[in-house]
């Protein structure tokens, strides 16, 4: 990008009766995180969403944990989404598209973006067991429906295979981050064009 581009940067802070969600993100940052929503095992996802999409994220949450994750970890996936959607803007200039296959140990997993403004989520992926320590395991899901619904993104994860529970949810976010680094990228050849030929991604 040049010196002249403008900041693509969006930040979202949403209060409701359940949650208290800020987050800022900046789409051309080195993957910095500064990540608290009272959830530890989502926070080390989030870390990881942050660290190979290289996008920077500032995430605070204040949840009902009393009564258990499913808002904070909803929420959190709504504003990421709003907060990405706004720093893209019209879209102009993106590659728009990427796929990746991403190993971890034992595991496989396949995720395939098209930054499209059509929000899909395709998800073929099945646990072994409900919780990973004290986390639902059905929110992984969760968050990736929040999260392509709200950034506008059409997005399929699938899990080619895995035994290791926290593996098969690490790579979804891994794997996850790597295709929202390439699709948010700027292609230096069609920088100032929107990726469609209907001429818009809104």
């Amino acid at each position: 990008m040049g010196e002249t581009a403008a900041a693509r940067v969006g930040s979202v802070s949403r209060k409701t009766n359940e949650t208290s969600v800020s987050v800022f993100v900046n789409l051309d940052g080195t993957g910095a995180a500064k990540i608290s929503t009272g959830v530890g095992f989502f926070d080390h996802m989030l870390d990881q969403l942050s660290r190979h999409s290289l996008i920077d994220m500032e995430i605070d949450v204040k949840g009902d944990l009393h009564i258990d994750d499913h808002h904070t970890v909803e929420d959190t996936g709504i504003a990421i989404g709003q907060a990405i959607s706004k720093a893209l803007g019209d879209r102009r200039g993106i590659t728009r598209y990427a796929s990746l296959d991403l190993a971890m140990d034992e595991t496989m997993t396949k995720a395939a973006i098209d930054v499209s403004g059509r929000p899909f989520l395709v998800w073929n992926v099945a646990f072994s067991a409900p919780k990973i320590g004290t986390f639902d395991t059905e929110l992984v899901r969760e968050f990736f429906q929040a999260l392509a619904q709200n950034a506008g993104i059409t997005l399929h994860i699938l899990n080619h295979y895995g035994a290791n529970n926290h593996h098969i949810a690490e790579t979804c976010f891994k794997s996850v981050a790597r295709v929202l680094r390439v699709a948010t990228e700027i292609d230096p050849r069609q920088a100032n064009r929107v990726p469609s030929t209907k001429g818009t991604l809104a």
